[in-house]
């Protein structure tokens, strides 16, 4: 269309030409000869803009958050425009509920004509979703991208079958958060808490309590923690494509431990999430154990700053490969099988989420976006003292934290599993249930539903 366009305008200008130079043998009037100057300019100009635009490099994305995500792909393509003038984004807001829907329709359709050139993914729906739908995406082993440079646990969310279909954007490394004032109530310091077994932490833990008459740690409820527990072990809940629940000894550790934390008043459940952010910015517990993005939401307790400290979570004891390390959320870019230009997606991803450490140095303190990226725990951004933390460099700790989290495969069954786990952990911490049994009755439950 746009070619078509430039041609008729050529047209245009030529006929303006050819009729101010003929049809009379005498010279044009100034004015009409102003006016015809005045319409060659303007069919010029118009070419001018419809050959510029005919040079444009634009891929279209998909993604949320405004402030967040949104916000770090308008500053991806101002950084890449450095080199190329002519690229652009159009970048589209979608939630992703939207996205997801979007994808599955235009796979089952078998018509992929509606998906955009890049779009961004939750962690957990890559292996479900290439399982199922694999021609939504293209691959991105051979991109170019250096895989290597991102967390491995990140990592794992996106690869299946060794194969790589998305780049890691956020971090979202577990953290524990402790209140270093009500630690050191308890005469303790927040060094204490650091590279602890489970054992190791509730006796500190409890000193705590005690102090300060509030639990140790709040919960927003269900397998969260647990699933960060297995995680931490290198223990997968699938092997060899298959679910492996029963006979998994970092599992039935990790549900003992959690039953053990609330049957000692260690640890609060809370099944409403503002009554568990309430909790941390109210005083009514001294830490938290979740995702790093949990920050922004501590940090909404202004009155708190340099209270707060960030340390790795603790490990399973008697656990072979057991590690202080996991990671909850996030999400990464995924180019579609509908990308006309894949050389361009590859090179911008490339030379933006996957290397630049200006991009992440920028959407640090802007949008509040901490790497994947493993170099940027190197910037002098990454090794600023937050004041909120008690001048502890935390986002230089949370990237390395990042670098030593365990890939463990949930295969295309993370919600299924994440579902029955909840429910064998309500019933063993609500309704005193057996552990094994109630691992026995996820497995049976995860197994039933995927066999449908």
């Amino acid at each position: 269309m746009k070619k078509k366009l430039v041609g008729v305008l050529l047209t245009a200008a030529m006929a303006v030409s050819a009729l101010a130079g003929c049809g009379s043998k005498q010279a044009a009037a100034p004015a009409e000869s102003k006016a015809a100057e005045e319409k060659t300019e303007t069919v010029q100009e118009a070419t001018e803009e419809a050959e510029a635009a005919e040079g444009e490099e634009v891929l279209t994305v998909w993604c949320w958050d405004p402030n967040f995500n949104v916000y770090a792909m308008k500053q991806a393509e101002a950084l890449y425009q450095k080199e190329h003038p002519n690229f652009k984004l159009d970048i589209q807001e979608k939630v992703y509920t939207d996205i997801e829907q979007s994808l599955i329709t235009a796979a089952e359709a078998g018509n992929y004509d509606t998906l955009p050139d890049i779009f961004l993914m939750q962690d957990y729906s890559f292996h479900k979703d290439v399982a199922n739908y694999p021609e939504i995406f293209t691959e991105l082993t051979d991109s170019g991208i250096d895989f290597s440079q991102f967390s491995g646990g990140k990592l794992a969310d996106s690869t299946v079958d060794g194969k790589h279909y998305g780049i890691p954007f956020d971090n979202g490394a577990t953290i524990m958060a402790i209140r270093s004032d009500m630690v050191e109530k308890a005469g303790l310091t927040v060094e204490d808490f650091k590279d602890t077994t489970w054992s190791e932490f509730m006796e500190l833990a409890k000193k705590v309590v005690d102090a300060n008459g509030v639990p140790m740690l709040t919960s927003s409820g269900g397998s969260e923690i647990v699933i960060e527990m297995l995680q931490s072990a290198g223990a997968s809940p699938m092997q060899d494509g298959e679910v492996k629940l029963v006979d998994n000894a970092a599992l039935k550790k990790a549900i003992e431990v959690y039953k053990q934390l609330i049957e000692e008043g260690i640890m609060v459940d809370y099944t409403d999430w503002d009554q568990y952010i309430a909790s941390m910015n109210k005083g009514e517990a001294a830490g938290v154990i979740q995702g790093c993005w949990i920050m922004s939401s501590i940090q909404a307790a202004e009155d708190q700053s340099g209270e707060w400290a960030i340390v790795n979570m603790p490990a399973l004891d008697e656990i072979d490969g057991a590690t202080n390390y996991a990671n909850c959320g996030g999400a990464s870019w995924a180019v579609s099988s509908n990308c006309k230009n894949t050389e361009l997606a590859f090179d911008f991803l490339n030379a933006t989420f996957g290397s630049s450490v200006d991009l992440y140095d920028e959407l640090l303190p802007n949008a509040g976006v901490i790497a994947s990226y493993l170099p940027a725990a190197a910037s002098d951004a990454y090794g600023e003292a937050s004041e909120f933390y008690g001048g502890q460099a935390v986002y230089k700790d949370i990237v390395e934290f990042a670098g030593k989290v365990p890939g463990i495969d949930y295969g295309a069954y993370y919600s299924d599993i994440r579902s029955a786990l909840t429910d064998a952990i309500t019933n063993v911490v609500q309704n005193g249930a057996d552990v094994e049994t109630e691992i026995q009755n996820a497995q049976d439950t995860v197994e039933f539903n995927i066999s449908e």
